[in-house]
């Protein structure tokens, strides 16, 4: 039995008729939750604990039907339930996160490091960047009368938060109804997906607060879009200099300022994981890089995936004539290390 007076089968009856009405929009009988749910119960038992959740105001029977749709208590009931699992996930991938971040690092600093020893090229690595993310979860909740915090949860548990102002209070049922509204519309969209349609059909349903709508839409795209801090780890980058082609002083020196300030070598991270087909390894010889400085060598990429859209560029930089056969081995191996790693299930 949990704080509200529901126990387990209750519950799980009660937030089968809140799915199926959202989903369709119309009342819920007790056929239909005896399909929905895997509690196999007879129609006639779901009939008396639909009954016992009518008595305890957690749904409502309209005049014209014999079905159930949730009241605002039930409503209630399913979201602050939903925000606790969503809590729960965040909180975990929060921790993992902070207790992988400095092993993050210390793994990337090797993979260069390894790569460069094991090739004789100069080397690079990216943090994992996150990218067309879909929206998971999104809470509104008022901070104050002219200020609502926007949470916005995105795939691979990223969470940004965002501050909407508005002209007007919301009181408790509104927003209730506002969460309800953007979660069943949004959820599982990326940005590009969400397009002038929804944005006019959420603002239709929302009413009076169809302005909030425009605002947290604008704070979702900008969550989304948002840039994390790439941070680009090297090694290697002497090694340039053991190729007679590279080390004229003038050259050698225009390649080491690019791998000591790395801004350039964001074009290439860009370039390489703007391309969605572009999981493999990608090879770029003399002008085909994006790198001017780097227009007399070879630069041999791969991308390397986390799940969930979080990706990784690692890349090996030499002379034209480089070993491709063992560059193109070692980013296989380590392409397929850095895959496993951090997918592997938690202990």
């Amino acid at each position: 039995m949990n704080e509200n007076g529901l126990d387990e089968r209750k519950t799980k009856i009660l937030h089968a008729i809140i799915k199926n009405y959202l989903e369709t929009g119309e009342p819920v009988g007790s056929r239909t939750i005896s399909k929905y749910t895997d509690l196999n119960l007879s129609s006639a038992t779901i009939r008396n604990e639909m009954a016992d959740l009518e008595e305890l105001g957690y749904i409502l029977q309209p005049h014209t039907s014999a079905g159930r749709i949730p009241s605002d208590k039930g409503y209630r009931f399913y979201v602050d339930h939903l925000i606790k699992e969503k809590d729960k996930e965040v909180s975990e991938m929060k921790d993992f996160v902070i207790e992988h971040t400095e092993r993050m690092e210390q793994v990337l600093q090797q993979v260069a490091k390894l790569l460069a020893a094991n090739t004789n090229y100069a080397t690079m690595i990216t943090s994992p960047q996150f990218h067309h993310n879909k929206v998971k979860f999104i809470q509104l909740s008022s901070v104050d009368e002219e200020h609502i915090l926007a949470v916005v949860v995105l795939e691979g548990n990223l969470v940004k938060n965002k501050m909407v102002t508005t002209d007007e209070p919301v009181d408790n049922e509104q927003m209730l109804k506002l969460n309800m509204l953007l979660n069943t519309n949004l959820t599982g969209l990326s940005i590009d997906q969400i397009n002038l349609g929804t944005i006019a059909a959420l603002k239709e349903k929302a009413g009076i607060h169809s302005h909030i709508i425009s605002d947290v839409l604008d704070a979702v795209a900008e969550a989304i879009s948002e840039d994390e801090d790439l941070e680009i780890y090297t090694s290697g980058a002497t090694n340039i200099l053991k190729y007679p082609e590279l080390s004229d002083s003038q050259k050698a020196s225009e390649l080491l300022t690019a791998f000591e300030e790395k801004n350039q070598l964001v074009s290439l991270v860009t370039e390489n994981l703007a391309d969605e087909e572009n999981t493999g390894i990608q090879v770029y010889i003399g002008n085909e890089t994006p790198i001017q400085t780097m227009k007399d060598c070879s630069v041999v990429t791969a991308t390397y995936e986390l799940g969930e859209g979080v990706k990784g560029t690692i890349g090996i930089i030499g002379p034209k004539r480089m070993d491709y056969e063992n560059v193109m081995d070692n980013l296989k191996m380590l392409k397929a290390q850095l895959d496993g790693i951090w997918n592997k299930p938690k202990r």
